[in-house]
């Protein structure tokens, strides 16, 4: 397939999942521009808002967050829960105007309800496999590890069902769901670069 041609690939994941690793290996194969951490820059130029705060609200929305967020919603106030994913949002867009892979913040909805072709993957592993990848991303601070990756799984949950109403991780959102901890980020990465060149 040429590269022009490619859809644009959308990779939604379960923390720990390897989502960033199997997007590098992939960008790599297909010779396209992948953007996850990337990502928060071009929003933080949309915004206005820090990169710090896009990095703490970006993704995750608490289970009172969410309460918070429906309340401020129905009387018409706008939060910055709702301003950064507006902001991602129109970053999803702009990424999208050329083939691209984007690793999360509900790309594969947001294209969908804007009629724009996508290829959209979802990634998980089992609970011992995320433990152990989390653990090398040490980014539980003081925090008990298992007890950090079922908040980021619980927080992830309930930003991507405010803002798309669906359930995350639900496959009749993607075209394929791959078990990254069964399978391996190399072999996942070459099973997309397989079929998405075969994508007509």
């Amino acid at each position: 397939m040429n590269k022009e041609n490619m859809p644009v690939i959308t990779i939604s994941r379960e923390y720990g999942a390897g989502g960033r690793s199997v997007a590098r290996l992939l960008s790599e194969k297909l010779g396209v521009e992948f953007y996850d951490i990337d990502f928060v820059k071009l929003t933080s130029r949309i915004s206005g808002y820090s990169e710090e705060d896009i990095l703490r609200e970006g993704e995750d929305l608490s289970g009172g967050s969410s309460i918070i967020n429906r309340f401020f919603s129905t009387t018409a106030s706008y939060n910055s829960y709702d301003a950064i994913y507006q902001a991602q949002r129109l970053a999803v867009l702009e990424l999208a105007k050329k083939p691209c892979i984007i690793v999360g913040r509900c790309s594969n909805i947001i294209l969908r309800d804007e009629g724009i072709p996508s290829f959209d993957v979802f990634l998980y592993a089992d609970k011992a496999h995320r433990l152990k990848r989390a653990a090398e991303l040490n980014e539980n601070g003081s925090m008990d590890l298992e007890r950090y990756l079922e908040r980021r799984d619980r927080n992830r949950r309930n930003y991507y069902k405010t803002y798309t109403l669906h359930e995350i991780g639900d496959y009749k959102d993607y075209h394929i769901c791959l078990d990254t901890g069964r399978i391996g980020y190399e072999a996942c990465a070459q099973i997309l670069a397989d079929i998405i060149t075969e994508v007509k």
